[in-house]
């Protein structure tokens, strides 16, 4: 079975949107309005990676991607919705930061 079924009832099939396309969608999620949702300001959101340290970044990175199943398997939607946007954050400062990365040859398949 190639699709899946939203807490509203609809259903999805394999050529649907990713869920980090679909994250702003998901019902409840307070973190499309952070000034609306009570109790949340931009702190609790992330410091923005431009302002981190490259040791900072990494540490970040590196908790993100460590509770990566476990929020995608078992956290709210508004937990994985945000947990999507700050790995897309940080994983995109760091890709601006290290544009020329050494690529791994045993990392590539032949085309």
């Amino acid at each position: 079975m190639t699709g899946s079924v939203h807490a509203d009832g609809s259903a999805s099939g394999s050529t649907e949107m990713s869920p980090e396309q679909r994250a702003p969608e998901w019902g409840g999620d307070q973190l499309a309005d952070p000034a609306g949702a009570p109790g949340l300001d931009g702190d609790l959101l992330g410091i923005d990676p431009t302002e981190l340290s490259n040791e900072d970044l990494i540490r970040e990175m590196h908790s993100l991607h460590r509770t990566r199943l476990d929020t995608l398997r078992h956290a709210a939607d508004s937990a994985l919705a945000n947990h999507l946007r700050r790995t897309a954050e940080l994983e995109t400062e760091y890709l601006a930061r290290h544009p020329g990365r050494e690529v791994d040859p045993s990392r590539l398949r032949d085309a």
